[in-house]
């Protein structure tokens, strides 16, 4: 056991927790829970990082209700989307060619609040209601322990293996409000996309039916003409939409409103995660979506083949970390000070279409392009000599040529070395080598005189 998991209910007393509260059925069952069974006072932390509908108020209410000592809500959006998204998108970050890391994102900052809060309030452990199967622990835990080593962690739902029907069970004999949520399936939002899965979406034979699309609209219902807009960037991040410049967040969820519109933003993969589990995800990510598509397009124009191909490489290390929960380990600080030195000429303006899901990259201008008309055009008065590629050619393809040249001339050989050894072979044999019976003496007779008996 991870000695910064505490031990089972009843096994140690804590004087005070920090208990990561969103205000929905299992957290408030380990609000009063956590007081009957570890004796502790409890401070609950509410954070909204773009949750759409969060009524921050009424949870620090409900929470103080059922028993919490203080109950902390703090709104981060801008925080989650200028520390952690920006990175993210100087990144390009998707994990698996596929997640734009929307969850994943916003737990190491999670992580952070709760452990400046629990230092800041004298507690010495903090509780979250993550399950043993996902990500989010290992990503929360590993945070918390990078942070402050000294801070236990406790995990009832997946210590002590609390079912559904044990918790709303629970909920009644306590008074606790339950809500009327739809527990079809497993979400979590925040401004860069939401998550969901289970039910149906167990089954990766069957199709991902309508009522998953929570955000987007299907592609088929969509708004039957394109739409083009216009998304401006300054190194490596976006400052404006459709020529309004905006805070980071707020252009992501304006973004994510007219991108859904037009189908755009859903991202269905079979997911391998850090607990070694693969699993059907489902998200939507609409901001994310047209966000990255159009900064990868600015930063191929801007860029040489050289930082092109290279940065791809690290873009898949930057996400798998982030997706692993290894936001606070030291090589993440190397990546992103990569990223953040490769962006510094990622400004400009990228032109999208969106249509019925697609999202595609229609046009785009930047100072730093490094394309010049006058040498790309096939039209006359191009500068581009062409008379100098007969010799790049001839330099360019030297030591392919040469390696063919060197494995002809190799076969040649072995191909002489085989015939002479055949060669010599039927000179060594009698009569030629010749090895049929009807040509050596004796044998005819023989033969002869057994047909006649």
């Amino acid at each position: 056991m991870n000695p910064n998991i505490a031990a089972n209910g009843g096994a140690q007393k804590f004087k005070k927790v920090v208990l990561l509260y969103s205000g929905g059925l299992d957290t408030s069952v380990l609000l009063k829970w956590i007081q009957e069974n570890y004796g502790a006072k409890l401070i609950t932390l509410t954070a909204d990082l773009g949750q759409p509908g969060l009524e921050l108020e009424q949870i620090r209410k409900k929470a103080l209700a059922l028993g919490a000592e203080k109950a902390h809500v703090a709104d981060v959006k801008k925080e989650f989307a200028c520390d952690y998204v920006a990175k993210a998108i100087k990144a390009n970050a998707l994990y698996q060619d596929t997640y734009p890391l929307s969850t994943a994102l916003g737990r190491p900052l999670i992580a952070k609040l709760a452990v400046e809060l629990a230092e800041k309030e004298g507690a010495d452990a903090i509780a979250h209601g993550c399950t043993g199967k996902g990500n989010d622990q290992v990503r929360l835990e590993v945070g918390i322990a990078c942070l402050n080593p000294e801070l236990k962690v406790l995990a009832p739902v997946r210590e002590w293996g609390l079912s559904r029907e044990e918790e709303i069970a629970y909920a009644k004999k306590h008074g606790i409000p339950i809500p009327a949520e739809n527990k079809t399936y497993s979400t979590d939002e925040n401004l860069w996309g939401k998550s969901t899965e289970g039910g149906i979406m167990e089954h990766p034979e069957e199709i991902a039916p309508e009522d998953a699309y929570s955000l987007v609209s299907l592609p088929e219902k969509a708004p039957p003409q394109p739409e083009f807009i216009l998304l401006e960037f300054e190194k490596g991040v976006p400052t404006a939409l459709n020529g309004e410049k905006l805070p980071l967040h707020e252009l992501i969820l304006a973004l994510n409103v007219l991108a859904a519109k037009h189908g755009v933003g859903v991202c269905e993969h079979m997911e391998d995660r850090i607990v070694g589990l693969k699993t059907r995800e489902f998200y939507e990510c609409s901001a994310a979506e047209c966000i990255i598509k159009a900064h990868k397009a600015l930063e191929k124009y801007v860029h040489t083949i050289h930082e092109n191909t290279f940065k791809q490489v690290l873009e898949d290390k930057w996400a798998y970390m982030a997706y692993a929960g290894l936001w606070y380990d030291p090589l993440m600080a190397s990546l992103n000070a990569f990223m953040e030195e490769s962006n510094k000429n990622v400004s400009g303006k990228v032109k999208l279409k969106l249509y019925k899901g697609s999202c595609h990259v229609a046009a785009l201008s930047s100072p730093h392009a490094l394309y010049d008309l006058n040498l790309a055009t096939y039209g006359k008065g191009s500068l581009f000599d062409q008379s100098a590629a007969k010799g790049f050619i001839e330099l360019w393809g030297l030591q392919s040529k040469l390696a063919n040249q060197i494995a002809r001339s190799n076969a040649e050989m072995e191909q002489a070395v085989i015939e002479k050894a055949k060669k010599e072979k039927l000179e060594t044999e009698p009569n030629g080598g010749a090895s049929n019976g009807r040509n050596m003496p004796g044998m005819r007779g023989k033969i002869g005189a057994k047909a006649q008996a």
